[in-house]
């Protein structure tokens, strides 16, 4: 079995060794059937095997069958629409499979969005860490990024274009609106663009909402002091944040201590201390 990396728009960035596994592979598994055929064609190559369309819709059913056809003898090629397989995209449930059953699983390394855009951010890249895509429900979003506010590592997020807005005004919330970020959109794209600022820049230039496909890069959190702990009321608004996104208030108090250090009793007191002092 092999998993292979490919362009993320430029077809120039295809190896030699992928164009050889799409011509030669008994069964290649596309994310999108009609765009693995429309990149072996930009490379000139006319795939002799089976095209099957394997995504987060059809993964559960097709990956048996294709552990069993590798198993059997058969060289499957797993590709993605772009980048590499499992990495926020269809591919871990079939490589585990694969790894349970004794089948040797390879890697044709290729293009990576998440490391391209380390790279772009100018953000440091020594430590990083990835997160993939954030929940789509406000509430739940706003209480990841607060479990990630006291992260040291740069953070690399993807995100819709649709909501890239509103979870950007949530990092910012979380992070502080001066935390230093890159949106890097349609990478080695016609229109690829990289917008460096702070998350309050940027959650602005990017109110109305965004076109393609958009990765985060986002400047990991300066080490704490204890100047810069957040005070009582800091504390009772962050979980009012969260709050008002629809996280429960246990939850919420819970996220905001483990962000920024403390005990969830230190948060619990400064919630009661905002409840009174609004009476």
């Amino acid at each position: 079995m092999i998993l292979a990396g490919v362009p993320l728009g430029n077809v120039g960035d295809a190896t030699d060794r992928l164009r050889n596994a799409l011509a030669t592979a008994d069964v290649i598994a596309a994310e999108d059937t009609r765009r693995a055929r429309r990149l072996a064609a930009d490379l000139g190559v006319s795939p002799v095997g089976q095209i099957v369309r394997y995504d987060d819709v059809t993964e559960e059913r097709q990956t048996d069958g294709l552990r069993d056809r590798a198993a059997a003898g058969a060289t499957v090629l797993l590709v993605t629409d772009g980048g590499m397989p499992s990495v926020s995209d269809p591919g871990y449930r079939l490589v585990a499979a694969a790894i349970a059953a004794d089948v040797p699983v390879s890697v044709l390394p290729g293009p990576s969005a998440v490391t391209t855009a380390l790279a772009l951010s100018g953000l440091p890249s020594a430590r990083f860490c990835f997160e993939g895509f954030l929940p789509r429900e406000p509430g739940k979003r706003r209480s990841a990024y607060a479990a990630l506010a006291n992260e040291p590592r740069t953070l690399v997020f993807f995100e819709s274009p649709r909501r890239i807005g509103k979870s950007l005004e949530d990092a910012a919330a979380a992070f502080g609106v001066d935390r230093p970020a890159a949106v890097c959109r349609e990478l080695t794209k016609t229109h690829e663009e990289v917008r460096r600022g702070t998350l309050g820049e940027l959650a602005t230039w990017a109110d109305k909402g965004l076109l393609g496909e958009i990765t985060v890069v986002v400047g990991g959190a300066p080490p704490p002091s204890a100047d810069d702990a957040p005070d009582a009321a800091e504390l009772a608004r962050r979980v009012a944040l969260a709050e008002a996104g629809g996280v429960p208030r246990k939850e919420a108090m819970r996220a905001v201590a483990t962000a920024v250090g403390v005990s969830r009793s230190v948060v619990y007191d400064a919630v009661q201390a905002a409840k009174r002092d609004m009476h």
